[in-house]
């Protein structure tokens, strides 16, 4: 059996990395049925490149070429634990390649002192046994490759995200409750909302159910807010936003945000939707989907669908998805191995 080396890629502009986002986009292009979820390289690499939140590169190559890639994230130097992400050509699965590059993550997360391993693996629909998730929510197909793959490394499964399809445009009625006032933006966040955006980022990581993966919390704070308004603007997509304040006592209750490529034959990805615990109960969640499904409409015109995930279990949020037109395109697990 031959011997992969594993090296690390640099993440910059072009060359290896970009051979990576397109390793990455073809995996999920084969196990979600499109090319909806794809990104490009230039969108992706800011994030990469953004301290607050390190990532570390690896590849394996073939005849010169990477054939496959591990993507290692962390939060910080002291976090007990990290996220890791193998991913191989189709053309090149069965050789050892994906082995070689998860031993080598979990090699470093163990080398630092980390003691647990995070990763997602899309799985496809598949007849046969199931493995259900502990949450109750969700299930994966127990004789799909990735997940004979995790079990054979030691990962247990732990949750099951949805994948969902909104598609476009739809007809939007925005209404907002008493005591309540609609904001909204494009891109850089307004100064007097930096502090109260950062703590919702934060809670963001927190509220979201994580199961057993145990996720840690994110802080965010003002500088890491304006050091990620410095991603936003090197990342070629637009990036709209709505919350909803509180009017007498003027907090922000909750925000939702999504990515808009340039490209209009594109999906847009919708990211984060948060209200506090505090403020439920008043539909804003509701009214934070519909109100920059509304902006979207408006300011960036012409894409055909939205697409967003959720945890099974967050039946709250995939209640507001569903009642506002989503359906569901798929599913990934997320598993957990204790080092």
């Amino acid at each position: 059996m031959t011997e992969w080396v594993v090296e690390e890629v640099e993440v910059a502009a072009g060359g290896d990395f970009a051979a990576a986002v397109e390793i990455m986009n073809q995996a999920e292009a084969e196990a979600y049925g499109h090319d909806e979820l794809r990104q490009t390289a230039d969108e992706t690499l800011p994030w990469w490149q953004n301290s607050a939140n390190p990532h570390r590169l690896f590849g394996v190559r073939a005849d010169g070429h990477l054939v496959g890639c591990g993507a290692y994230e962390y939060l910080t130097a002291d976090a007990e634990g990290c996220w890791a992400r193998v991913t191989v050509l189709s053309s090149h699965r069965e050789r050892g390649i994906g082995t070689a590059l998860a031993a080598h993550l979990e090699g470093i997360a163990r080398s630092e002192g980390r003691g647990k391993v995070i990763t997602f693996f899309p799985s496809p629909d598949a007849p046969g046994e199931r493995i259900d998730a502990p949450t109750g929510f969700g299930s994966v197909p127990a004789d799909n490759p990735e997940v004979r793959f995790a079990l054979q490394r030691g990962y247990r499964l732990e949750q099951v995200e949805r994948g969902s399809r909104l598609r476009l445009p739809v007809d939007v009625r925005v209404e907002v409750p008493a005591d309540y006032r609609l904001h909204q933006w494009i891109d850089a966040t307004p100064t007097e909302w930096l502090e109260q955006m950062a703590l919702l980022n934060t809670r963001m990581s927190t509220d979201a159910p994580s199961a057993g993966l145990e996720e840690p919390e994110d802080v965010h704070t003002v500088e890491r807010m304006i050091e990620q308004d410095a991603a936003v603007a090197r990342d070629p997509r637009s990036y709209l936003y709505s919350a909803v304040e509180h009017v007498p006592t003027g907090v922000l209750a909750g925000y939702t945000s999504m990515a808009v490529p340039v490209e209009t034959d594109r999906s847009v990805a919708q990211y984060s939707t948060l209200v506090l615990k505090e403020h439920r109960g008043h539909r804003l969640g509701m009214l934070l989907k519909l109100a920059n499904l509304d902006h979207l409409q408006r300011e960036r015109p012409g894409y055909p669908s939205i697409i967003t995930f959720n945890a099974e279990e967050n039946r709250f949020m995939l209640d507001v998805n569903e009642a506002v037109g989503f359906a569901a395109m798929g599913y990934e697990g997320a598993w957990r191995k204790d080092l």
